[in-house]
């Protein structure tokens, strides 16, 4: 299923750039950036709740907001991209 999380962590101190780069790196090792704090994961039931897991346990509830809009496994034709900065299909096979 598609998934795409949202994020806006506080960065006025240190500690919420640290919970900055560790949001992203997180997000990252499940699906692509597609804006700043935004990314698309295409991920299995599981694969979701460790992630919504792993980044629950980095923000901070009190100055941090997270969020999760789960597109389904159909979720080609609610994706709509106008603009520079195509995303990859995350279905496609990767070739370096």
């Amino acid at each position: 299923m598609l998934v795409l999380i949202t994020y806006d962590v506080s960065t006025v101190s240190s500690a919420g750039q640290k919970r900055l780069r560790k949001v992203s790196k997180v997000c990252q090792n499940y699906g692509q950036r597609v804006q700043n704090s935004v990314f698309e994961c295409n991920v299995d039931a599981a694969q979701f709740t460790a992630l919504k897991l792993e980044l629950t346990n980095i923000i901070g509830e009190n100055k941090d907001s997270l969020r999760f809009y789960q597109l389904g496994n159909n979720y080609k034709s609610r994706v709509e991209h106008i603009g520079v900065k195509a995303s990859l299909d995350l279905e496609d096979p990767i070739i370096f």
